[in-house]
């Protein structure tokens, strides 16, 4: 898209970033908390546009009084003026690439916070043992970017790591970032038990949902059914004597289809009993916010190749091979053989790699 193609659109957002800077400060909108939440994610980018913009203006600024310097042909000047119009060409092609990028639809899911879900698959113990693997690698992770975690339950492995795990991440961008990670992730090693050194094939599932907020999901509560019972785990007698765990019970009608499921939800996280419920109702938020946007989510599916926002849990996305240090993401080919890294929580690039397959995907689409 050329650029005076594009100016009437870049127009359009700086008008928007005024309309919604004066709304943020209107009495109304501070007192309808669901609409100021929405103004105020969108303010934030929108600023992020502006100062783009204001990169660019200043760049093209800086490289017109270069040309003008060249142009009179002081030789004095000359070595400095080249110099400094290198540097702007370089900050406006930069600011310009910027623009093009935040110009494209924000998904509305990306500031969100996550409940993270993984599940040991085909495999077994192995499989169990790969979901922990797991498990510790998000942990890590998470901790590198400093975002909060708390796992909300699990069930072990029999032979150590999980059946499932289910752990709540909450910090800035954190959907934004961790909504790749979402399909089966395949493992091949020797397991500890394999005595004639052959390679298993094992597998575990990962789902990361969007958090969602109280005002976006309408749940009467009036209708769920709570039970409580003593924690089990960590925690010495004090954990088994108090009845800290809930479970909630709760039917729920899907608009999409009609169908009416029980959903069942237990909540061990913590020794305070009203902490756990308030946390069992975000995953029943949560979930049911997922369900209801599986359409949304499945349109998303259609139109990328890559798959890194769609949530699509029965996709293989991933597979981490022992004997060759080797992961490689299936979806953008990207292969690196750092896999002790990879597990140790060290995955910036490999979601760059993923990001930015999955911009320059969205960019051509819309032909930016």
């Amino acid at each position: 898209m050329s650029d005076d193609t594009l100016q009437p659109k870049i127009d359009t957002y700086l008008t928007r970033y005024e309309e919604v800077r004066t709304l943020l400060s209107d009495p109304d909108v501070l007192a309808d908390q669901a609409r100021y939440v929405k103004l105020s994610k969108e303010y934030r980018h929108l600023e992020e546009f502006a100062a783009a913009v204001g990169r660019r203006d200043a760049a093209a600024s800086d490289l017109a009084f270069a040309d003008e310097i060249l142009a009179a042909g002081d030789p004095s000047e000359r070595d400095e003026a080249t110099r400094m119009q290198a540097d702007a060409r370089d900050r406006l092609a930069d600011a310009d690439a910027d623009i093009r990028v935040l110009l494209l639809p924000v998904d509305p899911e990306d500031d969100k916070n996550v409940i993270l879900e993984i599940r040991a698959g085909t495999g077994g113990d192995e499989a169990a043992l790969f979901a922990g693997d797991l498990a510790k690698m998000y942990l890590r992770y998470c901790e590198s970017r400093g975002w909060a975690t708390a796992v909300t339950s699990e069930s072990p492995g029999a032979a150590g790591g999980f059946k499932e795990i289910v752990i709540s991440v909450s910090g800035t961008g954190v959907y934004g970032v961790l909504k790749y990670e979402s399909g089966v992730h395949r493992v091949q090693r020797v397991p500890a038990t394999e005595t004639q050194g052959r390679i298993h094939t094992s597998a575990a599932t990962v789902a990361v949902l969007p958090e969602a907020d109280p005002f976006e999901v309408e749940i009467n509560e009036g209708e769920i059914k709570w039970d409580t019972f003593r924690s089990g785990g960590a925690g010495g007698q004090n954990v088994n004597k108090v009845e800290s765990g809930v479970r909630l019970r709760y039917h729920w009608r899907n608009p999409n289809t009609g169908e009416t499921e029980e959903i069942l939800i237990e909540c061990t996280e913590t020794r305070d009993q009203p902490k756990n419920k308030e946390r069992a109702l975000a995953r029943l938020r949560t979930f049911i916010y997922d369900r209801e946007h599986q359409k949304y989510v499945d349109d998303i599916a259609a139109r990328r190749k890559t798959l890194v926002s769609t949530g699509d849990r029965s996709a293989k996305i991933r597979t981490y091979n022992f004997p060759q240090g080797r992961v490689t993401d299936h979806r953008i080919g990207y292969t690196v053989h750092n896999l002790p890294a990879i597990l140790d929580g060290d995955l910036d690039a490999l979601i760059f790699a993923l990001s930015t397959a999955e911009r320059a995907e969205r960019l051509r689409d819309a032909e930016l």
